[in-house]
């Protein structure tokens, strides 16, 4: 099964960019379907962004145009770039691997807080 594990978290101010990275280890980086999600306080974690096997991408109406979401599977790595940062982009942003046969894993989290 795969681990993964999170970084790139931060304080930013309104307006700022930080890229976001999930490492992948212990299987076949390849053949999981990545995610970024997110959890703000008092909120339900949330869908932000999608890449699958085949790189097709997927993206929250709230971050269309500012998130991009990208995998490196000869690094074993994914990456979230943020930028245009607002307030409510403040939560802890959770990578997620989804194995072909349906199994989700998740990471601890990487804390974003967009103020100024």
């Amino acid at each position: 099964q795969v681990q993964v594990v999170e970084s790139g978290g931060g304080l930013v101010q309104p307006g700022g960019s930080l890229r976001l990275s999930c490492a992948a280890s212990g299987s076949i980086f390849s053949i999981y379907d990545m995610a970024w999600y997110r959890q703000a306080p008092g909120k339900q974690r949330e869908l932000v962004a999608g890449i699958t096997r085949g790189r097709s991408t997927n993206y929250a109406d709230s971050v269309k145009g500012r998130f991009t979401i990208s995998r490196d599977n000869a690094e074993n790595m994914m990456y979230l770039q943020m930028i245009s940062l607002k307030p409510e982009d403040t939560a802890v942003y959770y990578c997620n691997a989804v194995s072909p046969r349906g199994y989700y894993y998740w990471g601890q989290g990487t804390q974003v807080t967009v103020s100024s």
